[in-house]
């Protein structure tokens, strides 16, 4: 049965785009890193809410077959992007799953590019303006054009638990924003959030489960809060230390559930993309 409260609008979702500065345990391409530099999240200022970054200087060229680090980096207003393909670029520009991007070309699923560029505005983006940057840079050097299908897919609905959420207000709310941070090890990640609303959540965790996630918990505030799963039992402990799957641990820790339901949701049709010209 159709749950037309979960409808997906891409509108929306293009807001609360993925990560900035973030290191990923899970990541879009297999090995990929996404970075976080050693200050803290307050360390650096943001931009203006108002404003919108384009690209002072960007270049994009073919990755190195050599390299082997993957990685999305943003340190104040210079990004770095290593061994990425075009596909991982545009889940993370419009806040998608693989499956909800329709007539994306062969070569943009495989081949990778490297870019490097700086933002004509100062400060730290925020995750709209670290998007729209994004998506910017394909429009401008991949000659992106797309347009929005609704179609119906399975999605998960990001819930509030029978016992009610179990979240910490931010310390800092709205300093940069949804800064997280991934230690991993033995088959099990800890995940911790600073300033994160459940609308960026329910992002954040495209990158650990292979549907769209839809935020239907009603809460409007930014929280600060650590979620530690399983993710690979055959290398977590056996002495009974290991903490949950990653649905139980976000039931459990955070008062929150992933339900499965179907619902109608915005794909991205790709109507025209070119390989980024030579630098």
């Amino acid at each position: 049965m159709v749950q037309r409260t979960c409808h997906v609008s891409l509108g929306t979702r293009v807001l609360r785009a993925a990560v900035v500065s973030l290191v990923l345990g899970a990541p879009l391409a297999k090995g990929t890193a996404w970075a976080q530099d050693a200050a803290g999240p307050q360390a650096l200022k943001g931009m203006d809410a108002d404003a919108d970054p384009d690209w002072e200087v960007a270049t994009v060229r073919p990755s190195d077959p050599n390299e082997e680090n993957q990685t999305i980096r943003m340190r104040g207003r210079h990004l770095v992007i290593q061994r990425q393909t075009v596909e991982s670029l545009l889940t993370v520009g419009f806040g998608l799953q693989k499956n909800q991007l329709v007539d994306v070309p062969q070569w943009a699923r495989t081949e990778s590019f490297d870019a490097d560029g700086v933002a004509d505005v100062d400060g730290e983006p925020s995750l709209p303006q670290f998007q729209s940057m994004i998506r910017k840079l394909l429009a401008k050097r991949l000659a992106l054009k797309t347009h929005v299908e609704q179609r119906e897919m399975p999605v998960f609905a990001l819930r509030v638990g029978k016992d009610g959420p179990k979240l910490t207000s931010a310390s800092h709310p709205g300093a940069l924003v949804n800064k997280q941070q991934v230690r991993g090890g033995e088959g099990y990640r800890t995940l911790t959030f600073t300033s994160t609303s459940t609308k960026d959540l329910s992002v954040l965790l495209l990158q650990y489960v292979d549907r769209t996630v839809v935020d239907q918990t009603g809460l409007k505030g930014q929280y600060d809060f650590t979620l530690k799963y399983t993710y690979d039992e055959t290398r977590a402990p056996a002495d009974g230390t290991a903490p949950p799957s990653l649905f139980t641990a976000v039931q459990e820790q955070l008062g929150l559930k992933l339900e499965k339901v179907k619902a109608p949701a915005d794909v991205l049709v790709i109507d025209h993309i070119e390989r980024p010209s030579e630098n």
